[in-house]
């Protein structure tokens, strides 16, 4: 008679179930933690600095996927291993999470088209698809404490980031600037800090901002409105407009809503009335002196000069006047693409994820990617408490101001992070679950939905 498989040794010690114990291996649970550290903190700057082309057009092409995702696949392979049956391993947490498998899959396809049609984006498909999908995977085995190490990890990466933010617009040094091929744009002197790129230093800044509002109740009300403070004075350094419309108009209507329903409660603290209404006397009277002293100005002046870039999103629609029903469906071919977008003046980019895919890898794959992504995101928000509704519109909202997913980024993979780690249910159960077979691993879980208890707005 065969032997049921087992884990290997120290597996089973820590994975054995109990209130308050762990469901990850302590390799694991730490990779995890030095995957989201390294996913936040490392940008393309600080990897050229090191002899690692992240960020440009040539070299090695095993240097064009970020250090975090390669560590994410070695935890994932560890993992794997170590519970002594990978293949059952990956059913487990495909079973319980199958829109990530999806989305893996559906990736993992799309790179092989990618690579057999010799098209742009082989990089983008590992680094922006697949990356956050097998995170969510791994991610479904709920240890609490890997979550809170999560936590704490972003809380500290992003204030960081704030603060050298802050720094290089104070200095007008940039310590990391953003490279391409070694290259850096001189005459743009806006904040990379530590995510490499204003526009993605912007986009973070945001979804983060919006998580503080709604989310990490984890935190006290103080710390919250002290972090809110400095990533909006952060934000004005990364001159990224639609990210800070997007967080004024998102953040107001959701403080009006929350404020409304908190009166409609009818218990109002007297410290905190009084707090408020100073708070409120004294935001105009910082808000003019800053513009006094000049802090708006580069925000300013990207309102009043984009570059372009308004512009770029009309030209774009251009382009699909010179292509056949054909080119539509399954790509058209990329030097006629390429030449079409110097001719309409499209040389930084087409500043739509939707349009570019189709322009690139044609509407039947868009579609495809479309439906795994929709899919991808329903998972993502299910297991967070309600408030992510805020955060996941303002992700929406901002994804189609840029390539984003049409191209290599990181930023879904932060996106997910954020979503799961700063919008963590509060469990009110624990159960003890055993392998339901010999090739499932064993996770220390409340259910694998949220609670259903209602939440106070913060």
């Amino acid at each position: 008679m065969a032997r049921p498989a087992v884990p290997a040794a120290g597996w089973g010690q820590a994975t054995a179930a109990r209130p308050g114990g762990h469901s990850l291996d302590w390799v694991t649970g730490y990779g995890l933690v030095a995957v989201v550290a390294l996913l936040f903190a490392i940008s393309g700057g600080m990897l050229w600095l090191v002899g690692y082309n992240y960020d440009g057009l040539t070299g090695n092409p095993a240097t064009k996927i970020h250090p975090s995702t390669y560590l994410l696949v070695l935890m994932f392979a560890w993992r794997a291993c170590t519970f002594g049956n990978p293949v059952g391993y990956t059913l487990a947490i495909a079973g319980r999470r199958p829109a990530s498998a999806l989305m893996a899959v559906i990736s993992i396809l799309l790179l092989v088209v990618v690579v057999v049609r010799q098209r742009p984006g082989m990089a983008g498909m590992i680094d922006t698809f697949v990356a956050p999908a097998l995170l969510v995977m791994m991610l479904a085995e709920d240890d609490e404490k890997t979550f809170a190490r999560i936590q704490t990890v972003v809380h500290a990466v992003m204030t960081a980031n704030a603060l050298l933010a802050l720094f290089e617009f104070a200095t007008k040094t940039l310590v990391f600037p953003y490279r391409l091929d070694g290259a850096v744009f001189m005459n743009d002197l806006r904040s990379t800090a530590l995510q490499g790129h204003p526009l993605s230093n912007a986009t973070v800044t945001s979804i983060y901002v919006l998580a503080l509002l709604s989310g990490s109740r984890s935190l006290s009300m103080p710390m919250r409105l002290a972090l809110i403070g400095l990533q909006c004075a952060a934000l004005v350094s990364f001159g990224g407009r639609s990210a800070m419309v997007t967080t004024i108009v998102l953040g107001g209507i959701y403080l009006l809503f929350s404020g409304v329903a908190y009166l409609r409660r009818g218990r109002i603290s007297l410290p905190g009335a009084a707090l408020a209404v100073l708070l409120a006397s004294l935001l105009p009277v910082v808000v003019v002196m800053l513009f006094s002293w000049g802090f708006f100005d580069a925000l300013l002046e990207r309102f009043v000069s984009d570059s372009g870039s308004a512009n770029a999103r009309v030209e774009m629609f251009e382009l699909f006047k010179h292509l056949e029903l054909r080119d539509l469906i399954v790509g058209p071919d990329i030097d006629l693409i390429e030449s079409l977008r110097r001719i309409n003046g499209l040389e930084q980019g087409i500043e739509n994820p939707i349009i570019r895919l189709v322009l690139y890898q044609g509407a039947f794959f868009t579609l495809l990617l479309f439906f795994g992504f929709v899919l991808f995101m329903h998972e993502v928000a299910r297991r967070c408490h309600p408030g992510i509704w805020l955060t996941m519109l303002g992700w929406l909202i901002l994804l189609n101001t840029s390539e984003s997913l049409a191209s290599k980024t990181t930023l879904m993979t932060k996106f997910v992070v954020i979503a799961l780690a700063l919008y963590r249910p509060v469990r009110v159960r624990r159960l003890q679950m055993q392998p339901r077979e010999a090739h499932e691993p064993s996770m220390s879980v409340i259910g694998d939905r949220p609670s259903r208890r209602r939440y106070p707005r913060a």
